[in-house]
């Protein structure tokens, strides 16, 4: 109760302290440096760039400005030497415990006018992908909930020690573990969570969980280290030990304690997000499980029922196998490791089964003993949430009702180990969706609806070919356009209609394909047919297979379409986008020396110059194109680092890689293109460019290593590398 009286009193002291003014007005500007200094999410989505990266920094700095105060104000009555006579009025544990409560709040408060001062900001700064439910979540996980773990860690340090100085270097030695040791394990960096990138177009919800996850954790963590060391507060002139002696004798306190330490350490090792899959990706050791004997694939379907709520799944799946081996046999699947496997039957009789701890490549191996019967039905259910490889990549199994994205196991089990039938592994899907959202299965095959739903829902069915297979769903506008022979149908998410109009999305697929198709060939991966084009979450790449092709999010942001080195207005940076399609997935580049030029930038932004030419005119190309690539060059090969490299190998690490990848991004985007319309004059003219390009297009890929080379080039084009020199 006395606490209670005295928290009034401390607050109305605390806010009236100009050093506390001052702590959170540095607080509430702190999102700036998330603008111009500190920018640990990647992706250039606006919510990264403008709502994670303030956020984060936000947290950070707040979070180290707060634990200083909150020392400094601890040290207040020994720095001033009246400690014995405010003890003797008052107990120094209720005083702890009153200066927790006001500087708790004064976060609180801190972190409500951040979020008023920032919200008008962050809505200019992002445009029309802004949400409120973004912005909220963000500022209070990312940031807000960073301020109240730097004030229990500081006061931690300052109650065990008794000294504002140690206390200072420990607080300091804490954050820079999380900055720095810690800053890759999505769990243990506290202060700067593993955020690499947030959707502009669809939910983040799986990130938000995650981090709310690992705060929680830490909460739970530092507030019973708090409580210990409120137990060694000294008291009656005893030291920290006999401080912790006197003050364990009401139990309640030590066990308050050990249940928050037990709580974090459970929530630590319970985790749900992320699996423990080998790291070593060279390991390929289900690849090598041997066929089951005289088994052979019929045919597989599953019933799946997202919950898009509670980010879950659960699903049914059903296999029939024949077994002409007259015994029985081991069948191995592949699951999700986050979900759990029950009522696994084969001809509608319980069969053992076993799930290996082993995981690799997102999978655990779940093996089912089948009968010697000839024909034999295996059915199980399985439930969970989904779990991720790559903690510092989280997000790809975002599961909500504005999109989803479940891949071979957590779409249902993947059979591993029994060969296909005569018809291959045929297998038929049903998922049951909110009516909003379209179901996409990745391949040719297309989803119909089957059923609409009392609960409003709607229950989709297609019919595909594999063992595995990837279904996307979303909140998605689909478009359907003529070009190149073939329909391609364009899915892109609701959020992101505004600046696909503003592209010329659509007239800027059909120029594309049209061109491309004339010029270099047919995707290897449209049916002739149909080719589905569909942007995902944002995912760091993007990837296709017969019939579909994906775009990452990323590549379609307002940011990256007003990208110059990629086109003159949005609609050219989307054509560029577009043309990745031919050169970086229809033909795929390695990874390459930052010192050379060569990768899949160079032929498309040729290829980019080259449709613009044929829409808007030599001279708009000529101005816009290769007048700029000029311009780049020529101040490229008059920097500074270029002429003496060796002075670049003098600055510190992250200069150099600063330094480095801006010099790259111009030999990619403005040397290579040069030296290409270079090669297109000496080998005889644009026509006599198409048919080398043709032909390096569709020329037969060595399994081995499919990539195009620099040096394949030059001979398609009997050059060497010094005819294409610049200088």
């Amino acid at each position: 109760m006395k606490t209670m009286r005295l928290f009034p009193l401390e607050l109305r002291r605390l806010l009236q302290s100009r050093l506390t003014w001052l702590i959170i007005a540095l607080t509430v500007l702190s999102p700036v440096a998330g603008l111009v200094l500190y920018k640990p999410a990647t992706s250039t989505t606006m919510l990264s760039m403008y709502l994670a990266n303030p956020a984060i920094a936000g947290g950070v700095a707040g979070a180290i400005l707060f634990g200083l105060l909150a020392i400094f104000e601890l040290d207040r009555a020994r720095r001033s030497r009246v400690d014995i006579l405010t003890d003797a009025v008052v107990s120094p544990l209720t005083t702890a415990l009153t200066r927790l409560l006001a500087l708790l709040t004064a976060a609180v408060l801190t972190v409500a006018l951040t979020l008023l001062v920032w919200l008008p900001i962050s809505a200019w700064l992002i445009g029309s992908v802004f949400t409120g439910a973004n912005y909220v979540l963000a500022y209070l996980l990312l940031m807000g909930l960073a301020l109240p773990l730097g004030i229990l860690a500081a006061a931690a340090a300052y109650q065990f020690t008794r000294r504002a100085d140690l206390s200072i270097v420990l607080f300091i030695v804490f954050c820079a573990l999380s900055l720095t040791v810690w800053a890759d394990d999505w769990q243990l960096c506290w202060l700067n969570p593993c955020v690499w990138a947030l959707s502009d177009d669809f939910s983040n919800f799986r990130v938000f969980r995650s981090v709310a996850w690992m705060r929680l954790t830490w909460l739970a963590a530092l507030t019973g280290v708090w409580t210990v060391s409120y137990l060694c507060i000294r008291q009656y002139g005893k030291g920290m030990f006999g401080s912790l002696a006197r003050s364990v004798r009401r139990i309640y306190r030590p066990a308050v304690a050990l249940v928050l330490l037990a709580c974090s350490g459970t929530a630590y090792a319970a985790q749900p997000f992320i699996d423990q899959s080998n790291p070593d990706l060279t390991v390929m050791s289900f690849y090598e499980i041997p066929y089951a004997e005289g088994v052979t694939f019929l045919s597989r379907s599953a019933q799946v029922f997202p919950d898009t709520s509670a980010g879950t799944v659960t699903g049914r799946a059903s296999y029939r196998f024949q077994n002409t081996s007259g015994q029985e046999q081991s069948i191995s699947f592949g699951i999700n490791p986050g979900y759990t496997i029950s009522n696994v039957q084969a001809n509608s009789t319980d069969v053992p089964f076993t799930v290996s701890d082993y995981q690799e490549y997102n999978e655990a191996l779940l093996e089912v003993t089948i009968p010697a019967e000839e024909e034999v039905e295996l059915t199980m259910e399985y439930s969970g949430f989904p779990q991720e490889s790559m903690p510092t990549m989280q997000g790809g199994k975002e599961l909500s009702s504005e999109y989803l994205c479940l891949e071979n196991s957590a779409l249902s089990p993947r059979v591993m180990n029994v060969m296909p039938g005569e018809a291959g592994y045929p297998a038929e899907i049903e998922i049951t969706l909110p009516a909003s959202m379209i179901a996409i299965p990745f391949s040719s095959s297309e989803a119909e609806v089957i059923s609409e739903n009392a609960d409003g829902t709607r229950t989709w069915r297609y019919e595909a070919n594999s063992a595995g297979g990837i279904l996307y769903a979303g909140d998605y506008i689909c478009e359907q356009i003529e070009a190149g022979g073939m329909t391609i149908e364009f899915y892109y998410g609701r959020k992101h209609q505004s600046v696909m109009e503003e592209a010329g999305a659509v007239d800027a697929v059909k120029a594309v394909v049209d061109y491309c198709t004339e010029h270099y060939g047919t995707l290897s991966f449209g049916t002739g047919e149909t080719l589905k084009l569909i942007q995902s979450r944002v995912a760091g790449g993007g990837y296709a297979v017969g019939g579909a092709s994906l775009l990452d999010e990323a590549d379609f942001t307002i940011a990256n379409l007003r990208d110059t080195n990629k086109g003159a207005v949005p609609g050219e940076t989307f054509i560029h986008e577009l043309v990745h399609q031919w050169w970086g997935l229809g033909n795929m580049f390695d990874t390459v020396d930052s010192t050379s030029p060569w990768s899949a930038e160079g032929l498309t932004v040729y290829t980019t110059y080259r449709i613009v030419k044929e829409l808007y005119g030599e001279d708009y190309a000529q101005e816009h194109y290769v007048d700029q690539w000029q311009q780049a060059v020529d101040d490229y090969y008059l920097n500074f680092y270029v002429r003496h490299p060796e002075y670049l190998e003098m600055l510190p690490e992250n200069e150099q890689l600063a330094i480095s990848n801006s010099l790259s991004r111009v030999r990619q985007y403005s040397e290579m293109p040069l030296k290409i319309l270079k090669a297109e004059q000496l080998v005889g003219g644009e026509e006599a460019m198409d048919q080398i390009l043709h032909d390096l297009f569709n020329r037969e890929l060595d399994p081995m290593y499919p990539y195009l080379t620099y040096q394949e080039f030059l001979d398609a084009c009997h050059l060497t590398e010094e005819d294409l020199n610049l200088g």
